[in-house]
């Protein structure tokens, strides 16, 4: 039997630091199954579940804290939810011309629909021939049985004329 946990990290960007977490992991026993990591402007920032026998839990924790004297700043949550079996996994790729808000204009249609962003991947990037920025989004939705998805993609479409909306199976 096994606890099922959830970390995030937060820390300066640095080397060692994901060897620092491993090693406490390691040593209470911990199983790291999967991660999700990214430098981002000088900053790193990471999700991982790991799996630890119950009666280590409470150590781990302990020591995770201890990181912090090296600027490893580390949350722990006890993972109990499963998967929602009525989920439908759909992709949602997204292009068009960035502008300020377009994260809340797109995230706030998704919650309307009752979607589950699952994951979600943002950049921008220089429109070729142009110095116009473009925004680009990949995102994994979890979409319930009862989700009207020809009102959801034209209610993204319709968000702005530029804006291409691509919704498919994964």
């Amino acid at each position: 039997m096994s606890t099922p946990l959830v970390l995030t990290v937060m820390s300066a960007d640095k080397p060692g630091l994901v060897e620092s977490i491993a090693q406490v992991i390691n040593r209470h026993g911990g199983n790291w199954l999967e991660s999700r990591m990214a430098r981002m402007a000088g900053q790193f920032a990471g999700i991982l579940r790991v799996d630890i026998h119950p009666d280590n839990v409470e150590a781990l924790r302990i020591d995770l804290d201890g990181l912090t004297h090296l600027g490893i700043n580390v949350q722990v949550a006890v993972s109990g939810q499963a998967d929602d079996p009525q989920l439908t996994h759909l992709h949602l790729s997204l292009l068009g011309n960035d502008r300020p808000g377009i994260v809340h204009e797109v995230s706030q249609i998704l919650a309307r629909h009752g979607v589950n962003v699952e994951k979600l991947d943002t950049e921008c990037t220089a429109a070729p021939m142009s110095s116009d920025l473009l925004f680009k989004a990949q995102a994994d939705l979890g979409i319930y049985p009862q989700t009207d998805l020809d009102a959801l993609r034209s209610d993204l479409e319709n968000l702005a004329d530029d804006l291409m909306v691509e919704l498919s199976e994964r």
